[in-house]
């Protein structure tokens, strides 16, 4: 079985697969300040309360957007499951050309969500990944990375409203009703809601013009499920959409 684990800056996402099936997921929360004793623990557990038998993990693959804790999730792995991660990174095989000016610059989960994709749908596609960024990754019809755009994350504006904006209460991402609200907390949360879904389908559209092709577009993150209904834009969501490109980036290397 492979252990899989993207590092967010939010979240972190992890999940065992056994061949190209995902058995067994978890998502928790990022902590810089866990130890990779902590860590190395807290996996252990929560793999035990789920039966999977660690003795089976033959492998392990990272993608990381928080420097500071590669290393650390890196000495949890081989301390606590007895093997050698893979990590995402500049110089391992993707089999997905990066067209990017500094390909460097381009973010590990960036990259494994636009690999997954594209061996789902064999076309072009965006993807569009509500973290704490939401970002937008296109992929041409020949499987090339062909850049992406990088706006605020829908949690980011949400917290700026609450520390800016003495008087707004810190509220629940939800869809409200109605468009127009009736007191401050649904007035905020249309805000953030259809505000975010006209946001996406806005570029999706500016993005398709350029590309000039019909792409495939697809929603991941902890809030595509929220966003993906409101948004005209927004074709297909799949939450595992990082581990899936995992899995495949893993393959290319072993």
């Amino acid at each position: 079985m492979l252990f899989t684990v993207d590092i967010g800056n939010t979240n972190i996402m992890f999940g065992i697969f056994k061949e190209r099936d995902l058995i067994n997921h978890w998502r928790i929360g990022t902590d810089k300040n866990k130890t990779f004793d902590e860590y190395g623990v807290l996996f252990r557990n929560l793999l035990d309360i789920r039966g999977v038998d660690v003795n089976s993990i033959r492998g392990a693959v990272i993608s990381c957007v928080v420097p500071t804790l590669l290393d650390v999730i890196v000495r949890a792995l081989k301390s606590y499951f007895d093997v050698n991660p893979l990590v995402v990174e500049p110089g391992i095989k993707t089999g997905m050309p990066i067209l990017y000016h500094n390909p460097k610059d381009v973010g590990a989960d960036r990259i494994v969500n636009a690999v997954a994709a594209f061996d789902e749908y064999k076309s072009s596609v965006i993807v569009v990944d509500f973290g704490t960024a939401t970002t937008f990754d296109c992929v041409s019809e020949k499987g090339e990375y062909i850049g992406g755009t990088i706006a605020t994350g829908i949690l980011i504006s949400a917290e700026a409203l609450f520390g800016s904006a003495s008087r707004l209460p810190r509220v629940e991402i939800v869809r409200p009703k109605t468009v127009i609200g009736k007191n401050t907390v649904h007035c905020m949360q249309s805000g953030l809601v259809f505000g975010y879904a006209g946001l996406v389908d806005g570029i999706v559209s500016r993005i398709k013009d350029e590309m000039g092709t019909s792409p495939k577009v697809i929603a991941t993150g902890g809030l595509a499920s929220v966003i993906a209904s409101e948004s005209k834009s927004l074709q297909y969501i799949d939450e595992f959409l990082s581990l899936k490109g995992l899995r495949l980036v893993y393959e290319w290397n072993t």
